[in-house]
């Protein structure tokens, strides 16, 4: 099995694409697994060719959470690192923290269109960490 942490510089809450350092890591068919190791922040596969979807993707998830001082999330209690710590956790509890995708002939297995994301949640700046790990085909080639 092949392993390794990737880290993503983020700078605020949008989807950072990290497609091309998993594509330039993995090799052989099998599985790559992506991991997020943090509460606060997601993993997506998402489109790549317009980035209006990334901008109407983060303006959806804030206008469906927004952060802590709207009226609306007053009933929040865990407030400890700002307005946009519950409301993260919240996020990142509606979205993936973990994918799978298929490698084939030492390529991801994705559409035309799409790439892997890093969604951050927080405001703040951060340095994320994806665990990933490359489970291999141990089928004969026959078969």
């Amino acid at each position: 099995m092949l392993q390794k942490t990737f880290t993503i510089q983020t700078n605020g809450p949008r989807l950072y694409e990290f497609t091309d350092q998993i594509a330039q890591w993995v090799q052989g068919n099998g599985l790559v697994n992506l991991f997020v190791q943090h509460s606060s922040a997601s993993l997506l596969i998402q489109e790549n060719a317009d980035r209006d979807v990334r901008s109407d993707l983060t303006a959806f998830f804030d206008r469906l959470v927004p952060p802590a001082t709207h009226p609306s999330m007053s009933y929040l209690t865990h407030l400890y690192e700002g307005a946009d710590d519950m409301p993260a956790h919240i996020k990142a509890a509606l979205l993936p923290t973990f994918l799978t995708i298929p490698l084939h002939e030492g390529q991801l297995a994705l559409g035309t269109w799409q790439g892997i994301y890093l969604v951050e949640h927080r405001a703040a700046p951060y340095q994320r960490r994806v665990f990933a790990s490359v489970l291999r085909d141990q089928l004969p080639a026959h078969l």
